[in-house]
């Protein structure tokens, strides 16, 4: 039967609809970011029917969705319509019909079918944070707090405890199998959603605004407890020299794999790159690499790094980042948890956010309305140590000539977005140092300056690069100048690959090599088209604009102009996908894993510490089973990542977060008893109580 007719033509479903207890409640929520809403959730329900509107607009994007839920009997949704638009403006027509033990919905991935006996939950696929609520109230009711999932897995919930907010006494709890981290929200009295919790922001009761700081805390609070404990089980701290035997040391100078031999570690530095013969000293941790390569941390330059994400970076072999963005409130809390070894995650080097005030603008770091103000925010960031001021869409241009000379007078850079209403060419006469986001830099060769780029045209408008010359004047003189003044580039390609070319039921080219690794969850967001397609035309368009993106790469690259390779994502398996690209451009691998461990090093002046793997750096590298100078997408196929000493396997993470492991680890073989102080902490899935770990 059509998905449709199953909508709306089952004289039985309406039947069991109309059994529902009879309840009516309005109720609105507000999305807050960074102190200020930007959108709102209505939720009408007449007894067994939700009308719901949701819609939100941060960063001139965001979702517009009209959603229709009608309850059966056991309060679990039986029909479910959603129809809008998404962040980027694609449209969203999803729908969901359960009868009896008949099942089917239609999302990005087409229409499909099942049968289930007992209870089981829909999972809207764009659904507002409205349906948490509904989501928790249902597995509540349920004896284990666990029920199947459509399209797949499960749903859980857990009891976080009580706690108070304005004096009044709600109940935090999580749901787990959405996504890759759970989702934290907070029920009243009688059951209903509150809040949902974040670090950030919060989706909150109308009225209530004022309590976003508090539910702020509140919800970095539980997070950092969840990955503390996590941490203890997965950071495996050797109290002795590690000895990893039979691997092969990538070495940036020769862009080569060396000979098999021995790295040897300690008190979080490398001691040693020995002969594999060499015998090891008596007490030292050994390490089987099976002629695998070791290779150095990998640096992601475009992070806007979470609690969540920071660990899923460790796992991904990404030891260092810089943040280009985040909540003022937030980073250096995190930075601090990180460097006390609390929570796992990379080091952290921070840039200002610094935006301008307009009804387009971004919700992160500081939004300014003046000069003034904006100089006055270039000193906050200064005095506490950020590295670069990075600017944003809304800011005015005329403005940044005195921001970059109040910046490189305190001793900062200048990065960032290429304002509205001007271009790449007139922001690095103005001071800028690097530019952020390889469109950023494209759209100023094919767009009328009068045209507005805080909207989604600073994606859509990519079309236009299809095709495009390399060798025209306008694009050579760009090209020349960033060469002459030694301009680097986050191209984020990965971002724009994911953005450009994701098409609904298809798997994303950027997670293609990877996607059954995923949660369910995740798996659908990268079968779900992003940028709208609204012509005949405009799928063969994108697809040459990434080729032209390519190109560009590539000129760059070969041009002399400093690459950093960023992800403007949180999973650190985008910064492996980010180096594929590079090679697909037809960048030589080696000149691709520079980029990603000595190159981020040397433009940032850590490269005595980090970035290659030499007596006295610091102990930061993974370990691959194979050769990334054959195949770059051996970079998945992590079986250990070392940061600073501490050691992590890839393979005990990853089920945290739903993610299906890509190699197995290797086994630690301790000093044997008789030394007492070689012990391990963490890892207590393993069993240490001879000599393995």
């Amino acid at each position: 039967m059509p998905l449709r007719a199953a909508l709306f033509a089952s004289s039985l479903l309406a039947s069991t609809l109309l059994a529902a207890p009879a309840y009516a409640e309005h109720v609105r929520y507000s999305v807050v970011s960074n102190g200020e809403k930007v959108g709102f959730v209505d939720a009408d329900v007449q007894g067994a029917r939700v009308a719901i509107e949701y819609d939100v607009k941060n960063n001139g994007r965001g979702p517009t969705m009209r959603e229709a839920i009608e309850l059966g009997r056991d309060g679990l949704p039986a029909i479910w319509t959603l129809d809008g638009k998404a962040t980027f403006g694609g449209d969203v027509h999803e729908r969901f019909a359960r009868e009896g033990t008949s099942v089917r919905w239609t999302d990005s991935m087409g229409e499909r079918q099942t049968t289930a006996s007992g209870p089981a939950l829909y999972v809207g696929q764009n659904a507002s944070p409205w349906a948490l609520g509904l989501y928790a109230r249902a597995l509540l009711r349920d004896a284990d707090g666990r029920m199947a999932a459509f399209p797949g897995g499960e749903l859980a919930i857990e009891k976080l405890g009580p706690a108070t907010i304005a004096g009044r006494k709600y109940q935090a709890y999580s749901i787990s199998g959405i996504d890759l981290s759970p989702e934290m929200i907070l029920l009243d009295a009688k059951g209903e959603l509150f809040a949902t919790l974040g670090s950030g922001g919060a989706t909150v009761r109308e009225g209530h605004e004022a309590e976003v700081p508090a539910l702020n805390e509140l919800g970095t609070r539980l997070t950092a407890a969840r990955y503390a404990a996590l941490q203890k089980r997965f950071a495996h701290n050797v109290d002795a020299s590690v000895r990893i035997r039979n691997v092969r040391v990538f070495d940036p100078a020769s862009g080569a794999l060396g000979d098999p031999v021995s790295v040897v570690f300690a008190h979080g530095r490398i001691t040693g790159i020995q002969p594999l013969d060499e015998p090891a000293t008596p007490g030292e941790a050994l390490i089987d690499g099976k002629g695998g390569t070791l290779l150095a941390g990998l640096h992601d330059m475009h992070s806007h790094i979470g609690l969540e994400s920071a660990m899923l970076y460790i796992a991904a072999g990404v030891t260092s980042v810089r943040d280009m963005g985040n909540h003022n409130d937030f980073l250096p809390g995190l930075i601090d948890r990180i460097g006390k070894g609390e929570v796992a995650g990379p080091r952290i080097t921070p840039n200002g956010f610094l935006e301008g005030r307009s009804p387009y603008s971004a919700r992160h770091g500081i939004v300014v309305d003046s000069e003034a103000a904006a100089l006055e925010a270039v000193r906050w960031y200064a005095a506490r140590g950020y590295w670069q001021i990075k600017i944003y869409n809304s800011m005015n241009p005329a403005w940044v000539p005195a921001i970059a000379k109040e910046a490189k007078r305190l001793g900062m850079g200048l990065t960032g977005h290429v304002p509205a209403f001007t271009n790449a060419d007139a922001m690095i006469a103005a001071g800028y140092d690097e530019i952020t986001h390889i469109n950023q830099l494209m759209l100023g060769w094919v767009l009328d300056i009068k045209e507005d780029t805080r909207t989604p045209l600073r994606l859509t408008a990519m079309r236009r690069t299809a095709g495009l010359d390399l060798d025209t004047p306008r694009v050579k003189s760009t090209l020349d100048t960033m060469v002459a003044k030694h301009i680097a580039l986050d191209p984020t390609a990965v971002t724009l690959e994911l953005l450009m070319l994701s098409r609904d039921g298809k798997p994303a080219p950027a997670v293609a090599s990877y996607i059954d690794h995923l949660p369910i969850g995740l798996q659908r967001r990268r079968r779900q088209g992003i940028a709208p397609l609204t012509g005949p035309g405009d799928d063969a368009a994108y697809q040459g604009a990434f080729d032209a993106v390519k190109r560009v790469v590539k000129r760059l690259h070969d041009r002399g102009v400093t690459l950093l390779p960023g992800t403007d994502d949180g999973t650190g398996l985008s910064v492996h996908r980010e180096l594929e690209i590079y090679g697909e451009a037809g960048i030589p691998a080696a000149d691709v894993l520079r980029i990603g461990t000595i190159g981020p090093e040397r433009y940032m002046g850590n490269d005595q510490e980090l970035g290659s793997i030499e007596r006295g750096k610091r102990a930061d590298f993974l370990l691959l089973p194979g050769n990334p100078l054959n195949d770059l997408t051996e970079l998945h196929r992590i079986a250990m990542v070392v940061k600073d000493g501490t050691i992590y396997f890839p393979s005990e993470i990853y089920p945290a977060f739903g993610v299906k492991p890509f190699a197995e680890a290797p086994a630690i073989a301790l000093p044997r008893q008789e030394t007492p102080s070689a012990t391990t902490s963490g890892g207590d899935s393993h069993d240490a109580a001879d000599e393995f770990l």
